[in-house]
């Protein structure tokens, strides 16, 4: 025979709201358990969040919910809002035997930036090199935050899509 345990926890009720949006998340009164007792477990999470697609086809891009971009020789804002933000992306640079060619990818809140990702050529006589990096990654932009691909050149590229996965407060957001 197991052992019953009353749990309190602000952390846990906090995340069964979250995860449970459909069941009116934690109510006044209910105490969560444990138990010492061996128990099957059904993963419902899915249901529970609202959304019954798989990872990672919640994570796919569509055509009204993705925002195609192509950066070449300027700087660009991709991303202004807050949440969190898949980028899915080609960057390129040709070498050249006069300048120093870069293409990355930035966070700002107007005062700090900070470098993601970067592909980047110094000069060289071996003009006509090309560096490509395929980049598939997820940011998260907070108030303030902006998403910014840098491109120095006509010669360095920034070329892809963003699409929102989730809210500010990590609610999934499917594709339309």
């Amino acid at each position: 025979m197991g052992q019953e345990f009353i749990i309190k926890s602000q952390t846990l009720e906090d995340k069964v709201n979250q995860l449970l949006p459909s069941q009116g998340g934690f109510q006044a009164g209910v105490d969560l358990s444990a138990s010492s007792m061996i128990v099957p477990v059904v993963n419902l999470t899915e249901a529970a969040e609202g959304s019954l697609l798989r990872e990672d086809l919640q994570l796919a891009m569509s055509l009204t919910s993705s925002t195609a971009f192509n950066v070449s020789n300027a700087t660009t804002t991709l991303v202004n809002t807050t949440g969190y933000f898949r980028v899915f992306a080609t960057m390129s640079v040709q070498a050249d035997t006069s300048a120093n060619r870069k293409s990355n990818f930035e966070v700002t809140d107007g005062a700090t930036t900070k470098e993601l990702i970067a592909v980047e050529v110094g000069t060289t006589s071996a003009a006509g090199i090309i560096k490509v990096l395929l980049v598939d990654f997820i940011v998260f932009l907070q108030a303030g935050d902006s998403l910014v691909a840098v491109s120095t050149d006509t010669n360095s590229f920034l070329i892809g899509n963003t699409r929102q996965v989730a809210d500010v407060n990590g609610n999934l957001i499917n594709p339309l």
